[in-house]
């Protein structure tokens, strides 16, 4: 079931918005060649403590990893592109970075997600996060009251193509509210004019996903990490966005964060 926010619940949810924003913006400067994942994993950890906050990861265990994910954020390097299981890797010149952070204000949630190179970034890998950018775009523009959820997934597939990409539709954007993840699911591909029409108060995660050469995902060995099945590089970014009788407000929103 779809759960619609009345308008001041919408605004309750501006705290975590800002919060996600935040700690990645925070994140974002940080990080670079030598930084450790886990390293990473600890200083988000100590970013939702000294806000008061709540992890969404620590004990999530759905039905697509094989246990408890354990840690507070989702790093991911090169070829694995959602779910990332912090482990002991410091990241060298050129890796390419995403990372996916989702975290309860006040029993409100919001989720986000960015990608972006350490070092000397390649000029396809650029290509690429640029790609899922211009996507995220789109489909935020797209999120409107009277448009069909099938209008943002086919925006997102429409820049993808273009840019000569495949587009995996097994993961996706969802509903968040109280929970991380609700309905309804939001792929990254579809069909304009189909699907449930957007009405005020819906809140969904938009999150464009893309890996280089192939669209089919391969499962670590860890249960969690989903890496390209060919092993070309990844990138992914996503913003928690309320649709509303004035546009797409988008609650994650780091842009003046620098």
């Amino acid at each position: 079931m779809i759960d619609y926010k009345t308008p001041a619940e919408v605004e309750a949810m501006r705290p975590a918005g800002e919060f996600v924003a935040g700690v990645l913006a925070t994140l974002r400067h940080e990080v670079g060649v030598g930084s450790d994942l886990l390293e990473i994993d600890a200083r988000a950890h100590e970013l939702i403590r000294a806000r008061g906050a709540t992890s969404c990861y620590l004990d999530y265990h759905p039905s697509f990893g094989d246990s408890p994910f354990g840690h507070v954020i989702c790093t991911s390097v090169n070829d694995a592109v959602l779910h990332g299981l912090p482990h002991r890797y410091r990241l060298r010149d050129g890796d390419l970075v995403s990372l996916d952070f989702a975290a309860a204000v006040d029993g409100w949630v919001a989720d986000s997600a960015i990608s972006f190179v350490v070092g000397d970034p390649a000029p396809a890998d650029l290509e690429l996060i640029d790609t899922c950018e211009r996507a995220l775009a789109v489909a935020i523009d797209t999120a409107r009251v009277g448009h069909r959820l099938g209008d943002v997934s086919a925006a997102i597939g429409a820049v993808a193509a273009e840019a000569g990409y495949g587009v995996n539709t097994q993961f996706g954007g969802h509903g968040v509210g109280r929970t991380m993840h609700g309905e309804p699911h939001v792929p990254n591909d579809g069909r304009a004019g189909r699907g449930l029409v957007l009405r005020p108060g819906l809140v969904i995660a938009i999150e464009p996903w893309l890996m280089a050469t192939t669209d089919e995902l391969a499962k670590d060995r860890d249960g969690w990490t989903l890496r390209s099945a060919d092993g070309s590089r990844t990138a992914h970014v996503e913003h928690t966005v309320a649709v509303t009788e004035d546009g797409p407000l988008v609650l994650t929103d780091r842009r003046h964060l620098g």
